[in-house]
């Protein structure tokens, strides 16, 4: 599967849990550590929970794709997934606000999300 594919399928997992402006960021060439960058907002702690588990058990049910680590869970704050060329940060959006990856990485090339994924339960 292709980055690029992977990183719209978390896009879509995170969306079915109502995710706020979910972006996909391409940063190859900007970055050493990951060639796609999903960032989405919840509006709680709980959602951004949420969030972060619909994609994680999504991508593990359907797609046999396990994260290479996973950081921030418990506090639901700052949840990161590692997929190696694809992080996933799903943020509480004050904290999404405080910490502004999307102004850091501004220079990326974004992918257009589509609202509906027919990828996201196929196998």
């Amino acid at each position: 599967m292709l980055s690029k594919d992977r990183a719209l399928l978390c896009a879509g997992y995170a969306l079915e849990k109502k995710a706020l402006n979910v972006r996909v960021l391409n940063v190859r060439g900007l970055s050493s550590l990951t060639d796609y960058l999903v960032i989405a907002s919840g509006q709680s702690d709980r959602q951004v929970q949420a969030i972060a588990e619909s994609v994680r058990v999504g991508l593990k049910l359907h797609h046999d794709l396990p994260p290479m680590a996973v950081e921030g869970v418990k506090e639901g704050r700052w949840v990161l997934l590692d997929y190696g060329d694809v992080m996933v940060h799903v943020f509480h959006e004050p904290v999404r606000d405080y910490y502004d990856l999307d102004g850091l990485w501004r220079e990326a090339i974004e992918v257009p999300v589509p609202e509906d994924n027919p990828a996201v339960h196929k196998g």
